[in-house]
Parts: C-alpha cells; structure tokens; sequence
C-alpha cells in the first residue's frame, strides 16, 4: 500500500510535467509577435480562438475514442499533431491556410488530446483527492504560458537562432515529451481495463446531457471563464486606464498568468477541504469581487486598487478548469469521466469569444466602466446559477 500510495504521486508529478509542456499553447501573446509582420490583429486574434475551439473539439475525440485507442496511442497521435502544428507555422510564408492548420487545427488538437489523456489517467488514482489532483494539473498547465512565453521572446531576440527555428524548437520538445508520457502513463490497475462495472455514481455521458444539472454547470462556467477571460485580456491597457505607468503595467500585467495558476491550485484545495457546497460558494463570491473591484478602481481611479482586481480576475479564471473537473468526477462519477470532462470543457468555445466582445464594447464606448460593470452583472447571474446546482 505504501508504494501505491507513493507511486500515485509520481504519477501526478509526471501528468503535471507532462501539462506543463502542452500549456504552451496559451502563450500566444508572445509567440504571435513574429507573425505581426505578416498578419493583422484580428488574423491572429482569430487563430488563438480557432486553437481554443480545437483543443476542445481534441479533448472530446480523445474521450470518444478512449475505450478502443489506448492511451499510448493517442499521446503519440497528439505529438505528431502538435510537431507537425509548429512547424508548419513555421514555414507559413504569409499563408493564413498553413497558420490556421498548424497552430490553429493541428497544434490546438494535439493539445487538446493530451490534455484530456493526462488528466483521466491521472485523476483516476485520486479518487480521494479530486481537487488537489486537478488543482495541481491545472496550475501546471496555467503556468506553461509564463514559462515557455518568456524562453521563446528570449530566443526570438538571438539572431542566428530566430523566430523560425524557435517555432520548430518548441513543437519538437511538446512531440518528445508527450511520446515519453505515452511510454510513462499509467492507470491504477483496478481502472485499467476497458471494461469496467458502473459503481454507485458513474453516469454515461448520453445520460449526463440530459440532466439540469450538467447545463447549469455549462451554463456558470461559461459564465465564470468569460468574465474572467474578458478581464485578464485587457492587462496592460487597463493598468495604464487606472493610473498605473507603461513600465509598473506590463510588470504587473505579467503577474495574472502568476495568480491564474494560483486559482487552480486553491481551487482544488479548497474543493477538497470546504467540500463541494462552499467551494461552490467560494468559487462565486471570489468571481463577483474581482470585476466588482475593477469596476470601483475605475470609478475611483486608483491604480493599486484595480491592481487587486484584474490580479483576482486571473486568480478566479484559474478555478474554471480545477473545478469543473473536480465536480465533472463528483457529479458523474469517474468511469465516464474521459468523455464527460471533455463534454463540459467544451465551455471554452463560447467563453473563447468574450475578449473579442469586450474589447468592441471598450472600444464603442472608449471606456472600460461600461465593460466591468457588464462582467459583474454576468458574475452575479453566475452566482444565481451556481447555487442552484445540485448533484441530480
């Protein structure tokens, strides 16, 4: 029992090592600045959400497909998926075919595969701990961006390596590493075989969409991944809105990848320790005093109190995905749980979209008042739905 007990956290440090590297994808802001040259803001803008839809779109294969592909299989799929993505982003030429197919399709469902592949592997050997496991995940995957944005814009300024050969370094560290989880990962040998018995609990994902509760849950995590994606997309300019000077903004815009990893942990915790109803809780208050703070830093133009709000913004962001897998194997059980997850991480289309709207709302009505005061109201009705869901 001991080396069980000790071999699962292995395991978590593995699918944490593992994330760490697929996160990448999220540090589009810095690994976009090559391609300005040869697209404009809404192009790229545009491929950052076609990779987002992707990465749902691979995560929910991966589930469908998981009691006939092994794991192994898939996680060797997803690194010729995502070798393949970067490098033909590399030798686009201007093409917004090959930027789309590469970093948009391929690199984005490659992505998406492993994520959901690690996480179920990994989940499956804490059934005690749904909340720590995911937690620890999640902020690993969260934290990619700041790691591996400030090692390419490093590489990106050496001149005999460039911005290319950056691009191609990356997709072949993502392909080495997911083929060496594919040697790695493992499930609990009672979760192992492809066919197993429904305990008390487990719910087919057929039966899970018929239920309120399941919409209830899509419909506050979208909610609660809009609102915080909304925000933490404005960083600098709305640090610069408040008050703050050009060099104290970009220095703090950076801490909200900080915070966002922070929240999943937290989260996860949380879930675990307060149980299922107070996290619940926790997860909605937190979510109405981040924008409701932004907002009155606006109001009252003072820089260190929007500072607090935009830094909670991306702490409660960070709860979205730690949550909704914790409560994904709460509500449904953990046998279904490769399809489920991916069923209910399909929120990150529709939320994928909100940095758009509220940044044509900032720029129609040349303030970011209106825009907050939109994201508190959506983080109240959020608070409504929220606590109105219940295990059914």
């Amino acid at each position: 029992m001991k080396n069980k007990g000790s071999e699962r956290w292995l395991r978590l440090g593995l699918g944490c090592v593992i994330l760490l590297v697929a996160g990448l994808i999220y540090a589009w802001s810095i690994l976009n600045k090559p391609l300005q040259s040869s697209f404009d803001k809404t192009q790229l803008s545009f491929c950052f959400t076609l990779a987002l839809c992707f990465f749902c779109l691979g995560g929910l294969v991966s589930g469908l497909i998981s009691n006939k592909v092994s794991a192994f299989n898939r996680m060797v799929l997803a690194a010729v998926l995502t070798g393949i993505g970067f490098i033909l982003t590399a030798v686009h030429r201007g093409s917004l075919v090959l930027l789309y197919l590469g970093y948009g399709v391929m690199a984005g469902s490659g992505i998406g595969i492993v994520y959901n592949t690690v996480i179920a592997a990994t989940n499956a050997w804490f059934p005690d701990k749904k909340g720590l496991c995911s937690g620890a995940l999640m902020m690993s995957f969260g934290f990619s961006a700041l790691l591996f944005g400030k090692l390419a814009d490093s590489l990106f300024q050496v001149p005999s390596f460039g911005w290319q050969r950056t691009y191609q370094l990356l997709g072949g560290i993502a392909a080495v590493v997911f083929i060496a989880g594919a040697w790695l990962l493992k499930m609990p040998e009672k979760a192992a075989g492809k066919q197993l018995d429904d305990q008390e609990g487990d719910v087919p994902t057929r039966e899970m969409i018929k239920k309120i509760s399941f919409w209830k849950l899509f419909a506050f995590f979208t909610l609660l991944a809009a609102v915080g994606s909304a925000a933490i997309g404005f960083g600098k300019d709305y640090f610069m809105s408040v008050g703050l000077a050009e060099g104290a903004a970009v220095t703090v815009a950076g801490l909200l990848s900080i915070f966002n990893g922070l929240g999943r942990i937290v989260s996860g915790m949380a879930f675990d320790k307060l149980g299922l109803r107070k996290a619940q809780i926790l997860t909605s208050a937190v979510a109405i005093l981040s924008p409701a703070l932004a907002l009155l830093a606006i109001l009252l133009h003072a820089g260190w109190l929007g500072v607090i709000g935009l830094c909670l913004c991306g702490f409660t962001y960070g709860f979205s995905p730690t949550m909704s897998a914790a409560l994904v194997a709460a509500f449904y059980g953990n046998k279904y749980f490769p399809l489920n997850f991916p069923v209910l991480n399909l929120v990150l289309i529709p939320a994928s979209f909100s940095s758009t709207l509220a940044g044509a709302l900032v720029t129609a009505s040349g303030s970011y008042l209106s825009t907050f005061v939109v994201l508190t109201v959506l983080s109240v009705v959020g608070l409504a739905v929220n606590l109105s869901i219940k295990k059914a």
